[in-house]
């Protein structure tokens, strides 16, 4: 590809020839790219998903404990609710009668990683074996195989999603959290 400049002329006498500037292939190719990567859209968990009712989803990350699983399960029993819980996998090997015991009452079961490591520092590599870890221990308990996730430590850049996406899951992260409803903590910011 070739660009012409014209120069501005002095005079009849000073005349030189136009100058050109030749683009190789390799840069065009690079600039192509460049402005490609530019123009990508990041890649979001998702967040909310549109309703027509006025509807909410409730969620809770296991990762530490269970003193409260149980009356949890008892108080969204008594109003009628279902949700979803987050859980580590290796929340679920400590306390597998109350992963049992979750899904038992109606509720999901849900992926929140193995070991609950910072997911931008892992490669894609650990990234899917950590998940499927996690995958393989709920799945064994319950019966039932996870296909959300939401990440440790709300980390989600496009290296994340794009292989968590890779193996058939949807991460998941919260719009509203339970302590920024109370005031104790800002929401999440999209």
């Amino acid at each position: 590809m070739l660009f012409h400049f014209d120069r501005r002329k002095k005079s009849e006498k000073e005349k030189k020839p136009p100058r050109f500037l030749v683009l190789r292939r390799k840069w065009l190719t690079l600039g192509a790219a460049v402005l490609a990567a530019a123009a990508a859209t990041r890649q979001l968990p998702i967040y909310c998903v549109q309703r027509d009712q006025k509807v909410c989803s409730i969620s809770f990350d296991a990762a530490w404990g269970a003193d409260n699983t149980q009356k949890i399960l008892d108080v969204l029993k008594e109003y009628g609710v279902t949700c979803t819980f987050f859980v580590v996998g290796n929340w679920a090997d400590q306390y597998p009668e109350q992963a049992k015991a979750i899904v038992d009452s109606g509720n999901e079961l849900m992926n929140h990683s193995n070991a609950h490591d910072h997911y931008n520092s892992l490669t894609a590599d650990q990234i899917i074996a950590d998940v499927n870890t996690c995958n393989d221990k709920i799945e064994a308990l319950t019966g039932v195989r996870p296909t959300l996730i939401r990440c440790p430590f709300g980390e989600y850049d496009d290296h994340v999603i794009s292989t968590i996406r890779s193996i058939g899951m949807e991460p998941i992260q919260w719009d509203v959290e339970a302590l920024a409803a109370v005031g104790r903590r800002k929401s999440m910011k999209k």
